[in-house]
């Protein structure tokens, strides 16, 4: 390996540490790289290129291999991200225009359909930094999460549609073969239940995503959407959950290749900095835009708010958006620093705003309330406790697994599970469990109660560390009296969690080694009490 090459590796690396330092995506780091290895006369060479494209082409496979059609068809979901993406294409087209009076050249001399192109750019938010933000958060299976990332997967959808119109070009005739493909997606996921769960099924996830591109694209239908329905096809069956799993390293070390090659085209000047600035003025909009359309489609502010803040950015398929238009030339090469520029720095706005986002609706409680319309979807309806006196906040194994023991001791009608996943909630209540979809960290959670909880315990068994510990904070400041107990993973998050007011924690792991040596000794009939 060449010097160059060596440096240029530890300079994204330290760049990219420094911005999840910062709690912000690695990403930031990577396009900040980019741009100072292309200022130091690095130049890139076809690899970076090449690894870029096929870093795209993975990521749409991988969005593919989790649509799920029934979630993009919530009213919530596919209305606000269609309408959303109209009136911020309207309204910024008309913004950017505006901006032409501060005199700066690129804006000055923008004709109408640049304009448009830059602002339909601008209308994505970013799927990779919502998704990474709501894991991180433990929160990617709540109502809040499951609509943003829907509303994403809807504009990536669109972004697609556009990278296929965009190639100009009709279709072969013999495209309309592709149409085989969905009667054959039996047999795709037959093949991958064939990999296994090791290498081949890596080799097997990237030869489709590869292979049914090259295909596409030999048929004159673009390639990357080719990868986007090849994932789409599998969706629905349980491989394509673990298929998405392995992919995504392999998927996040590509796109490292497609952000560095962004900084490595251009050296920013100090006017494209001052425009990148100017742009990130329709943040807000976007914004308002967001949370007027989601309270206006039944969500309480509270979801509506988190929702926002995930979506509160412009996005990396803005740049990928970018990349086409300049390659079929309807817009200037300058452009696409620009945009990364305004993508880093709205990452940068957004990232505090998501770590304070429950903390803001805390304090904005009252005024955001008033946009709440009386009406809810499924999963914020009024809450019917009946008799319980024990609840269960995290219906995983462990979680449900006390349900079961607490069921058994004190009578069915005496515990309630609550999960903020409705497929959890929903595959539960079908077996005749009392279930809530809720979240212990949202402070309407008890709003939402028709007549008084005599709750007695509150088990917190979820995944999470830090929600166990929101969850816990919030439950003692709103008074509750009795016991509260929670589940950790390691011996200094017990102590983290006493500190909250958690009256007994459990390591779950600590633990599991005494309870798999009882197990074997009452098998052996070895009914002794341990040694002191």
């Amino acid at each position: 390996m060449e010097t160059t090459h060596a440096a240029a590796i530890t300079i994204a690396f330290l760049l990219g540490l420094g911005a999840r330092s910062l709690k912000l995506p690695p990403m930031v780091g990577l396009l900040a790289a980019g741009f100072i290895l292309g200022g130091l006369g690095f130049e890139s060479g076809k690899f970076i290129y090449i690894t870029a494209d096929l870093g795209v082409t993975l990521l749409l496979f991988t969005i593919g291999l989790k649509l799920k059609v029934k979630d993009l068809l919530a009213t919530e979901v596919w209305a606000s991200a269609s309408s959303h993406m109209l009136l911020m294409v309207a309204m910024m087209t008309l913004g950017i225009n505006v901006l032409g009076v501060t005199g700066l050249t690129m804006l000055a001399n923008l004709d109408l359909s640049t304009s448009l192109l830059i602002a339909f750019a601008l209308s994505f938010s970013s799927t990779v930094f919502a998704v990474k933000v709501l894991e991180d958060q433990g929160e990617s299976s709540s109502l809040h999460a499951r609509v943003a990332i829907g509303m994403l997967i809807i504009q990536d959808i669109v972004a697609v549609l556009f990278m296929a119109w965009s190639k100009g070009e009709p279709p072969s005739p013999w495209a309309i073969l592709l149409i085989l493909l969905i009667p054959a997606r039996g047999l795709l996921n037959k093949l991958a239940v064939r990999c296994g769960h090791g290498e081949l099924l890596i080799l097997y996830g990237m030869m489709l995503a590869f292979l049914g591109s090259w295909v596409f694209e030999f048929l004159g239908v673009k390639g990357d959407f080719g990868a986007l329905l090849l994932g789409m096809l599998l969706a629905p069956y349980s491989k394509a959950e673990e298929m998405s799993k392995i992919l995504m390293s392999f998927k996040d070390i590509m796109l490292v290749c497609f952000f560095l090659s962004i900084g490595l085209d251009e050296v920013p000047t100090l006017q494209d900095f001052a425009i990148a600035a100017l742009l990130l003025l329709f943040i807000p909009i976007k914004m308002v835009g967001y949370f007027a359309l989601l309270t206006l489609f039944k969500l309480r502010a509270r979801t509506a708010l988190l929702s926002t803040l995930a979506l509160a950015n412009y996005s990396e398929f803005g740049l990928i958006i970018a990349t086409v238009a300049i390659k079929a030339g309807w817009l200037d090469s300058d452009w696409i620093t620009i945009l990364a520029i305004s993508v880093s720095l709205s990452f940068i706005i957004a990232a505090p705003l998501n770590n304070y986002g429950k903390e803001l609706y805390r304090r904005w409680h009252k005024p955001l309330m008033r946009f709440q319309r009386k009406q809810r979807i499924p999963g914020d309806e009024i809450l019917h406790p009946g008799n319980a006196e024990i609840l269960i906040f995290g219906m995983g194994r462990v979680g449900a697994k006390a349900y079961k023991t607490m069921a058994d001791r004190y009578g069915e009608d005496k515990v309630i599970g609550i999960d903020n996943d409705h497929d959890v909630v929903k595959s539960f209540c079908a077996q005749g469990w009392n279930m809530i979809l809720g979240d212990p960290t949202d402070v309407d959670f008890w709003e939402r109660k028709s007549g008084t909880f005599e709750i007695k315990v509150i088990m917190l068994a979820m995944k999470n560390h830090q929600e166990n510990k929101q969850a816990a904070s919030l439950i003692r400041k709103q008074g509750f009296p009795g016991c509260l107990s929670a589940t950790a993973s390691h011996e200094d998050e017990i102590q983290e969690l006493r500190d909250l007011g958690v009256d007994a924690a459990y390591n779950i792991y600590g633990s599991a080694g005494e309870a798999f040596a009882n197990h074997i000794c009452t098998y052996q009939g070895d009914t002794k009490e341990p040694k002191a």
